[in-house]
Parts: structure tokens; sequence; C-alpha cells
């Protein structure tokens, strides 16, 4: 007996196989039924100009935008043959209520032909437009959260015109307005038929605006070469002034509104670097007068400038430039190199004014501020923009142009994110030695929070301090040295002027001649013999020392000052103002040996950053030279000579704590005493702070003494 699932399963089979006939006619009918149906709606729509589909379309349309749309003329929607033909007269498309303008699109005419498939696959492609008196008003809302042209609950995004492959465009305005960026533009497009055979139909356009309070203006074109239609490109030409800025862009692009792999050639030049990129919402270290060359194109959501030269000041750089557009903030990526920079041309990255500069050298780096020199930049950090965008660059320079300091091999890596700005590592050679700097700038919250440590490698003194009156012929010694400091604000000045934290300069054993040259009024070889008391062709033996300094709210004390050579000890007390920049201090030579004349009194160090001055006349020599003289009168010439007598009683230091930059109070001498020539760290006991008990007795932490 045949099993009954087996004959079913057979009997569906040969159906399918051979299927009857009127099956056969059922599905061919259903076919010819949709495509009948398919052509007689083509036909009436053809036939029509679906001029009946107006209102459906002013209800449907306004239904999805949630906005006011009417046609008040002609209306005409159909296909022809397979693109879709809109025709639309007197058309608006209302604002939101919050806009300024109470229309988003309004035109005499708007006619298109529009790829069917694009619109079904989301991206539509226009293959033809003409657009006649027509008003665009693209507006951001005060707090940057809605713009017009995102509609319904949609969420702002950025604007992004449909794909135009070819237009006539007449009598149409474009406005733009962006209150959070002070952005505004009024651009004009018209179409002007071209008198070259090989363009047709030139859309030129022309405007005006402004941001941040400076106009710009603008002018330029699409030249459609008569195979655009064909797959062709279109020329462009733009030609931008303002806000000290001029620039051009040329090239080609895939269409009149499509940029994707577009090969275009820009060209920038102006007073000021960063009023260009304030244009697009970026921060970056204001400029000396710059220009620059760069092949534009774009890829996704990235635009490429690529093939980047030019210069600034009297500096040169070369590289490439990325920004993406990714939420929740733009992302630049940017390698950039120098082969030679100017150390004027650095000043403006700091907060130096570019304008000063220019016009006075690197004296325009100094200002007066309540009759007194200042040299700390105090230009403001925009740190609001800083969330505006991400950002990592690298930036080498190979050498830089400095009287002062061979500086070479500099190298910085720059990140931001989310308001979180690193200089980590910023670094380059020096003298012979190598300085690391990490510097954090936290502006995430009201008050911007700023950490430096700047690390120096041992470095031959004789060549750090050649222009400072030392020469590097028989000088043997080095310096490293370790600066730490935390502060809040908003400027360089502001930041150290909160400042807290340790500077500490270590010098091991070595020698150091001294020479006569000066640098500003400071005589760096008058005040070693004033010191030293030696004759100055006399290389100076060092053991060892330290100027270290412990930094509350700004204002630096010496904790300690304590050098060790082979005939004296040198310690010194006071300190300086990151506030006001003054420097108060007095050093002191005390000799190990008898010496039956002696000038070592305290030299003060006075004036300020930009000015220094040393002072040899102190108030301790003055009452030697008064005692001198008293004696001299009463009792006899040579008893004069007792005031200048020293005992020669000056405590060795023990060099271990000098060479781990240890505080005042870890010092000790030879024997392992406490030192009491050192003080506690105080310059100003009521406007310095007690420093914290020593723990850092590793704070170099160069890991090579």
């Amino acid at each position: 007996m045949a099993n009954p699932v087996s004959t079913r399963l057979s009997n569906i089979r040969a159906y399918v196989a051979n299927p009857p006939k009127r099956v056969i006619r059922g599905i061919l009918y259903t076919i010819v039924g949709v495509f009948a149906i398919i052509l007689i709606a083509w036909a009436i729509l053809y036939i029509t100009k679906g001029r009946f589909l107006k209102q459906p379309f002013e209800r449907i349309v306004s239904a999805q935008l949630e906005r006011d749309v009417q046609v008040g003329g002609d209306f005409q929607l159909y296909f022809n043959p397979l693109d879709i033909q809109f025709v639309a007269e007197d058309m608006v498309i209302a604002n939101p209520d919050w806009a300024e303008s109470e229309t988003f699109f309004s035109a005499d005419r708007i006619a298109s032909r529009i790829a069917t498939f694009s619109l079904v696959f989301g991206s539509p492609k226009i293959r033809w437009l003409e657009l006649n008196n027509g008003d665009i008003a693209l507006e951001w809302d005060q707090a940057g959260e809605r713009n017009s042209w995102s509609f319904g609950e949609a969420s702002a995004e950025p604007l992004e015109l449909p794909l135009i492959q070819y237009a006539a465009i007449r009598g149409t305005d474009v406005h733009y307005r962006d209150p959070a960026s002070t952005l505004s533009a009024d651009i004009a497009f018209e179409t002007i038929s071209a008198r070259d055979s090989e363009f047709e139909n030139a859309i030129r356009f022309s405007g005006d605006g402004s941001v941040t309070g400076e106009a710009f203006t603008l002018a330029g074109g699409f030249f459609s070469p008569n195979a655009a239609l064909a797959g062709g490109r279109n020329q462009f030409r733009l030609h931008a002034e303002g806000i000290s800025t001029v620039m051009d862009v040329s090239g080609t692009l895939p269409g009149l509104t499509d940029i994707e792999g577009a090969d275009l050639a820009v060209r920038v030049r102006g007073g000021n670097m960063a009023n260009l990129f304030n244009f697009a919402g970026i921060v970056v270290p204001e400029t000396r007068a710059y220009q620059l060359n760069s092949q534009l194109t774009k890829a996704g959501n990235e635009w490429r400038f690529t093939g980047l030269t030019g210069r600034f000041g009297e500096s040169d750089l070369a590289g490439w430039m990325t920004i993406a557009m990714r939420e929740p903030r733009m992302m630049i990526t940017a390698d950039i190199s120098s082969d030679t920079v100017d150390i004027i041309d650095f000043g403006p990255f700091i907060g130096y004014d570019p304008e000063r500069l220019d016009a006075q050298g690197a004296s325009g780096a100094i200002r007066m501020v309540d009759g007194a020199p200042r040299v700390l930049p105090d230009a403001p950090l925009r740190s609001d923009s800083l969330g505006l965008f991400d950002a990592h660059v690298d930036y080498r320079v190979r050498a830089v142009r400095a009287e002062s300091l061979p500086i070479s091999n500099v190298s910085m890596t720059v990140d931001l994110e989310n308001s979180l700005l690193q200089l980590s590592p910023l670094e380059f050679d020096v003298a012979g030695g190598h300085l690391v700097s990490d510097i954090q700038i936290n502006a995430r919250e009201q008050l911007v929070r700023t950490s430096y440590d700047v690390r120096l490698s041992p470095t031959p003194m004789g060549t750090m301090l050649s222009q400072f009156g030392v020469e590097e012929n028989g000088t043997t010694g080095t310096i490293a040295g370790r600066a730490q400091l935390v502060g809040t604000g908003d400027t360089v000045h502001d930041s150290l002027s909160t400042a807290n934290g340790r500077i500490a300069i270590i010098m091991p054993q070595g020698t150091l001649v001294a020479g006569n040259a000066q640098l500003v009024e400071l005589d760096l070889g008058g005040f070693v013999q004033l010191m030293f008391e030696d004759d100055l062709d006399e290389p100076i033996e060092i053991n060892c020392g330290l100027i270290g300094f412990t930094v509350r709210n700004g204002l630096a004390a010496a904790d300690p000052i304590l050098i060790d050579t082979q005939k004296n000890v040198i310690t010194g007390r006071g300190g300086f103002s990151f506030r006001t920049e003054a420097l108060d201090m007095a050093i002191e030579a005390d000799g190990k040996d008898f010496s039956l004349f002696s000038g070592q009194s305290p030299v003060g160090i006075n004036g300020y950053f930009a000015a220094p001055g040393i002072d040899p006349v102190s108030g301790e020599l003055l009452a030697r030279a008064g005692a001198a003289i008293g004696l001299g009168v009463f009792v006899s010439p040579i008893a004069a000579i007792i005031a200048f007598v020293d005992i020669g009683d000056a405590q060795p230091a023990a060099c271990g704590p000098v060479l781990r930059g240890a505080r005042a109070q870890a010092q000790r001498t030879e024997d392992g005493e406490p030192r009491e020539d050192v003080g506690d760290g105080r310059a100003d006991r009521e406007a310095v702070e007690e420093p914290a008990e020593d723990d850092d007795d590793g704070f170099l932490g160069l890991g090579i003494f």
C-alpha cells in the first residue's frame, strides 16, 4: 500500500513541473495587469501633468515637514519618461516659529527632473533644476540646537544638498544665520550665458556677510562644460576677502552640489591664521602674516587638505590636515612640519600679540603694566570654543632661528578631547641638552586649570650660558632642572600667578669660566666676580649646586639657593613673583678659608623678568665700609682692615640632598648637620605659605645623578 504522504509530495512536484495552462494564464494576466495599471497611471500623469495632485501634495508634504507648504500657481508632478518631473509656481515653505524669517523657501518657479531610483535609495539626484526668483533662509536658533532645514522631529543635522547635475538659476538669494558662531551671509545666484563656447549657462554668485562682527565678501561661479549632462565635471571658482584674509579656490566638481572626490586648489593669505579658522569655529593659535596652498577634496565625512605648503612670519610649514564631520564634535587630524622657524614666530603660539611682534620684533613681547615691564603672555584662551571640536596634531621643526639659544629638533603632539587640551610631549634640543614638557589645560570646568611639567636634561653650561658671559672653552659644568606647577586662569600669566609647585635647577661637579659679556642690564661676568672673588680667567670649581624655589599662589621663595665651590659656599634668599614679575633676591658668598680682604656681602638681584638688574652695594657692605671709616679715623688706618676680615667659617655642603633637588629643610653640611644658612624656604612669611614637609628628595626624577 502506497504511503499517502509520498503520494501527496509526488503530486505537488508534478503540479509544479507541469502547471495547468489556466495557472500560467493567471500569472501572465496578473503581470500584464500590473503593467497596464502602471502604464495607465503613467499616461494619466503624463497627459494631465499631475496637476490634480496639487492639493494632496500640499496636504501630505505639510504633514511630513510639519510646516505649511503652499503652491499658488501651476503645479506638475509626473514621469518624463522615467525621471520624475516636478514644477511648482509661487511655492512657499514656512519656517518654524523661532526663526527670524517667516519663510524657509519661496520661488516664483521651481522646475526639476529627479532620478526616480535615487529617491528609492535615499540619495536624491536632480538631473536638471530651474529656479526663478528663489529665496532660501538657512537659520540656526540662538542655542545652536535647531536649524530651519531639519524638518519635523528630526534633530539638527548639518546641511546636505542633493546632487544637482545641471541648473539654471535666476534672481535667487540664499541667507545664512548662525547666532552662536556670529556668522551671517547673504548670497545671490544668477545664471549667465557665457560668451566662451566652451561653457554654457555659467552660474555666478556674489555676496557678503560677517563673522564675529567683521565683514567679508565673496564671489565666484560654477562653469558647466557642455559635457556636464553626460557625466562630465563642473569647473568652480571662488574668491573671498575679509577678516584680514584673502581666499581663492579653483578646480572641478563632479556636480554643482557634489564635492565628493572634488579636485580643488586652495590658496589663502592673511595677517593672522586664527582669523581663517575662526570662520569654521576652530580655535588655533594666532600667527604672524601667513600664506597657505593646498589641494582639497572630500571623502565621506572628511575634508582632506593635502600637499599643504606655506609660510607664517619668517617660517615655513608643510604637511596635511583632515577635518572629519562627526558626532558629537568634529575631529581635526594633522601632521605638520617646518624646516626652519624664527623664534619670534613662536611668540603668538603662547599668547604674544602678533601685530606688536611684527612692529617691534622681540621687544614686542614686553608691555608696560602700571609702569612696570611685563613679559608673560596675557592673551586669553578661548576655552568656550575648545568644546566644539577634538584634535590630534603632530608638529615638528628641524631648526629654530634664535640669537640667544641654539634650539633644534622640536617635536610637539597636541591632543584635544572634550575641552581637555594636552601638549604632551613638547620637546626640543637646546644648547646640547634636551627639554621635555608635558602641559595639560583642562577647560572642562569654569576655571581653566593648567599643569606644567618641564624637565631639562643635563645641559652644558658653557653652551647654555654663553650669551650670559660664560665661556664655553674651559667650562665643563652642566645644569639640569625640573619645574612642576599647577595654576588656574585662561592666560599664561594668570595660570602662573595662581600656581603652586616647585622649581629646581641643579649643578653637578664641574668647572665654570666667566667672561664679561652682558645681556640686557645683567652683567653675569661681574656678578660671578663679586660672588667668587676669582680671576675670571681662572676656572671656578663647582662641587654641586641647587637653585630651588617653592611656589605658592604665584609667589616663589628660595628653597634653597645653595652652591658649593672649591673656595666658597653661596646661599640666597628672597624670590620672585609671577603676579608682578618682580625679582627680589639676595645672593651671598661665604669663604671656606681665612681671607684678609673680603667684599663678599649680599648681592641683590632686582628688577623684573623683562629687565633684571644687579645691586652689588648691599646694606651689609655699606655697614662694613662705615665701620672701616670709623676705625680708621678713631683708631688707626691699620685697624680699618679688621672690618673686611673674613674668618672663612663657611661649612661645605653635603652634595647628596643638593643633587636630589631637596628643599632647604633637608640640606646638610658636609658633616651631616642641618644647615642654618639656607632658611626655611620662605621669602615673605606673610605672602608665602609654609612649604610642605620635605618629601621630594627625588623631585628632579632624572635618574642620572
